[in-house]
């Protein structure tokens, strides 16, 4: 697998298209990123994105466009989703001129309501056995333009999780962010919620499959 995945802005390679058989170039701003493929159990593949092995200058681009895109649905409040939304979420608070933002997680504080938690999985996780929990002392920063930020939609599993999470608060997010949006299976898990992406994906057929 190539290691210089992930790191550079590049400016002259085709986007949308797989590039050696190993990589696949999606459109980012006036750029390109070039992302590893990955084949998933069931013969299908994707492009990979994991942001925490991104080079700085990646993950600035990526939150610089989704911040943008953000921009205009005004957002009062940020909800990152754990793990690797996390980066995203804080680099898009900052970009809105946010002094913080609203972090869910996966790891039980003794001070946490088990009520106000659900069951977690994603295409990454299939397995699932994790649960996803908020904070009971953030609940009063939950008002206004909720903007709910992850680093991958794929699935839609995790966003699903998500969602029913804040249902149990109250809260319906008049939007959703991520770094990148993967295949179109997603859709049907984010009600009529706006969703923007810094970049897009397709789900890559087989290899050795006609595409």
């Amino acid at each position: 697998m190539r290691l210089d995945v992930w790191q550079t802005l590049h400016t002259d390679l085709e986007p949308g298209v797989q590039h050696d058989g190993e990589t696949f170039a999606a459109a980012l701003g006036k750029s390109q990123l070039l992302l590893p493929i990955r084949t998933l159990d069931n013969g299908r593949r994707v492009a990979s994105l994991i942001v925490n092995q991104a080079s700085f200058v990646v993950l600035d681009m990526l939150c610089d466009v989704l911040a943008s895109s953000l921009n205009d649905y005004r957002p009062d409040v940020i909800i990152g989703v754990p793990t690797l939304g996390l980066p995203v979420a804080e680099g898009v608070a900052r970009r809105l001129g946010h002094s913080r933002l609203v972090p869910l997680g996966t790891s039980r504080k003794f001070w946490y309501d088990e009520a106000l938690s659900v069951p977690l999985k994603s295409i990454t996780t299939p397995g699932g056995g994790k649960r996803l929990y908020i904070d009971p002392r953030m609940r009063p920063l939950l008002k206004g333009r909720v903007a709910v930020i992850d680093d991958v939609l794929s699935s839609g599993s995790s966003m699903a999780s998500v969602l029913s999470l804040l249902d149990l608060v109250n809260v319906s997010p008049s939007s959703i962010g991520a770094a990148m949006l993967q295949g179109e299976g997603w859709r049907d898990h984010v009600r009529n919620i706006p969703v923007l992406g810094a970049i897009r994906t397709p789900i890559l057929p087989p290899k050795g499959a006609t595409e």
